[in-house]
């Protein structure tokens, strides 16, 4: 009797903390989901498609709406819609100045970085309290980078021995201040002023004092450039042990992931704008859809968004592996990128 009665005491001790465990780790998830929703004012916006977020007019210019509406139109109808959209932003497009939309798309996504995000430009925070943020801005700021350079070197001028604009060289120099720069200058100032002169720039090709030149010897070291970019993340999102031998940490992997999703992030617009500016020679070299499919690939891998933090799952197993999962997408838009160039090239 006696040893029954104590049996009975154990199992309901054992029920008695199961069902506290099994209740402490339901408690545990709702607060850490109602702590990410929190969080999610300074995460990387994924609520909206960067098309939306880094809109340069994003206070009502119609006609980059529609555009943005009938390419999403194209990509979810095929070749044919694509084509049609090629048209149809020839159309919308022929009062803008070329090189307009580019200089929009150029400074939309710093612009965004330094002045409207929570909490601002980070990699240059004295105390750090963000990581992925951090990773995805310094993305942002190297395709910024790259694409201004070679808009000063090649594509505002007819060779290596024009004269540079006098904006986009000091927007390209501006640019190049080390992004943990906290002061003197300060890599926000240094930055803002960058996003000033490309402006001045911008008008200039309004106003036509300025140029710029959508014949494919332009286009080409651009679109290289990016592909070398893109290649870089691909290769750092495809690796499992670092230069040392050493495994690829899980911080490692987590910033891999987020920078290459700057990286895309910042293309996006870059290539919608390239499908305007340089829409004749695209179609001339049957460069559309090559371009289509890499705009799709930039566009899913900016979209991609883990719910609570980047996990290294095994490729067979249960959890995500998304670092894998980044690495499909980016590693489409390096291999359309660089048959875009062929395309262009031949």
């Amino acid at each position: 009797m006696g040893k029954s009665t104590e049996n009975g005491q154990g199992k309901e001790f054992q029920f008695f903390i199961w069902a506290r465990v099994i209740g402490a780790l339901v408690i545990t998830v709702f607060l850490i989901w109602g702590s990410m929703k929190v969080i999610n004012l300074i995460q990387p916006d994924s609520s909206h498609s960067p098309e939306i977020l880094y809109s340069a007019d994003s206070h009502g210019d119609t006609e980059s709406q529609a555009s943005e509406a009938t390419h999403a139109a194209a990509m979810s109808q095929g070749s044919e819609t694509a084509d049609s959209y090629n048209a149809h932003a020839s159309e919308t497009t022929q009062a803008m100045p070329k090189g307009v939309a580019f200089i929009k798309a150029l400074i939309a996504p710093i612009d965004y970085e330094l002045n409207q995000r929570f909490w601002g430009w980070r990699p240059n925070d004295a105390i750090k309290l963000t990581d992925n943020i951090n990773e995805f801005q310094l993305g942002v700021l190297e395709v910024t980078r790259r694409a201004s350079t070679r808009l000063t070197e090649n594509i505002s001028r007819t060779g290596s021995t024009a004269v540079l604009n006098k904006h986009l060289e000091r927007a390209m120099n501006s640019l190049m201040i080390r992004a943990d720069s906290l002061m003197i200058p300060s890599a926000e100032s240094s930055y803002n002023e960058a996003i000033v002169n490309l402006k001045h720039y911008k008008e200039q090709l309004i106003t036509g004092e300025a140029t710029f030149y959508t014949r494919t010897d332009n286009l080409i070291p651009l679109l290289q450039s990016m592909e070398e970019l893109v290649g870089s993340c691909d290769e750092k999102l495809v690796r499992r042990e670092e230069d040392d031998g050493k495994p690829v940490s899980t911080f490692d992997a987590d910033n891999y992931y987020y920078y290459a999703k700057g990286v895309a992030s910042a293309l996006l617009p870059l290539l919608h704008a390239i499908e305007q500016d340089f829409n004749k020679v695209l179609v001339t070299r049957g460069g559309s859809e090559i371009l289509h499919h890499a705009i799709t690939s930039c566009h899913h891998s900016s979209e991609m968004e883990p719910w609570l933090f980047v996990t290294e799952g095994d490729l067979n197993g249960f959890i995500a592996n998304h670092r894998a999962n980044m690495a499909t997408s980016i590693s489409h838009a390096r291999f359309y990128l660089g048959l875009l160039v062929f395309s262009l090239s031949t």
